[in-house]
This record gives structure tokens, sequence and C-alpha cells, in this order.
């Protein structure tokens, strides 16, 4: 029940922008970067339950009809001002990663230099998704923004008890599958 209301909560930040981390990889000749072996993993689907989930989401937030389809356009508003953003932001983490693996001293300048940029990047996904949580938020009506915020807060609260029990070392990045090596370190030292 819990990962449920965490779910939920969650959804609204990702609702908007959920579909963009589809996108294709980005284009890294062969040369810059090792092949990887096969395995099956892929980017993470929105999920067998994504319906059911965004269903109850609506649900307990009693979006009218005429709400549902206006969250739907915001989605794929986000979708579209997010994708060159994400594409530009993948690109340059592969960018980093095969400068991160050459020791020469302009490498490490450029290396510097490329992760200002997906600093830069990062923000303005993050200020995109604010302004796209807004929006939708300018939707709700008073009752469902109380709603709404006591998710959000049932949310934070079971992300903080569920972190605390299963801490990862590298917080935001997500366990290998169990076919995948493991991964590398990209830090310049």
């Amino acid at each position: 029940m819990m990962k449920k209301t965490l779910i939920m909560a969650s959804l609204l930040g990702f609702a908007l922008s959920a579909s963009v981390f589809a996108a294709e990889p980005p284009s890294v000749t062969a040369s810059e970067v090792k092949a990887k072996p096969a395995c099956n993993c892929q980017n993470p689907p929105k999920g067998r339950d994504f319906k059911k989930r965004s269903a109850e989401f609506e649900q307990r937030l009693k979006l009218t009809d005429e709400q549902k389809a206006k969250a739907r356009e915001l989605r794929e508003k986000s979708f579209e001002q997010m994708k060159p953003i994400m594409n530009k932001l993948k690109d340059k983490q592969a960018e980093a990663q095969v400068l991160s693996k050459d020791a020469s001293e302009a490498s490490k300048i450029k290396l510097e230099q490329v992760r200002k940029e997906i600093k830069a990047l990062k923000q303005e996904a993050h200020r995109l998704r604010m302004q796209n949580m807004k929006e939708f938020e300018a939707i709700l009506t008073s009752k469902q923004l109380k709603e709404l915020k006591k998710m959000k807060e049932e949310g934070r609260k079971n992300f903080d008890k569920e972190f605390k029990k299963h801490p990862r070392p590298e917080f935001g990045h997500r366990p290998p599958c169990k076919d995948c090596p493991p991964p590398e370190n990209i830090e310049a030292k």
C-alpha cells in the first residue's frame, strides 16, 4: 500500500516527462566507447501497471475528463520540450565518459567544460519540470491541490523510509541487471 502511494505521488513528477527517457541512446562511434556485452537491459519501461497507477492517481485527485485531457496535453508538450534537452544531455554524458578515459591535459580541460554543460542541461530540465508542474497544478481545484500536497508528503515519507532501508552507494544510479558487467568509474582522477 505504501509503495502504491509513493508511486502515485511520484507519478505526478514523472508524468510530465516520463516518456523523455525512452528516447534513443546517443550516437557514439564504436571507436570512442568500448562495445558493451550483449544483455537484455533496456531503459526503464513505464511498467505493466503504468495505466493502473495513472488511473489510481487520476481517481485519487478526482480529475474530470476535461482535466485529464488537459493533463495529457501538458505531458505531450513537456515531452516535446524535454526531448532535445535530454538528447543533448545523453550526448554530453557520452562525451564526458570518452574524455574521462584520456589522461591528457587538453582532455581534462575539455571534460571540465563538458561537465559544466551537463550541469546547465540538468538545470534547464529541472526548470522545465517545475514549470510543467506549475502548469499542471493550475488546472486543479483547491481541494485537488490539497490532496496532491498530501500525496507528495506521503511519497516523500515513503521514499525516505525506503531509501534508509536500501541505500545505494551511488544515489541516482540504477543497479545493473544480472547480465551486465559492473559499471566503470567515469570520474577523472
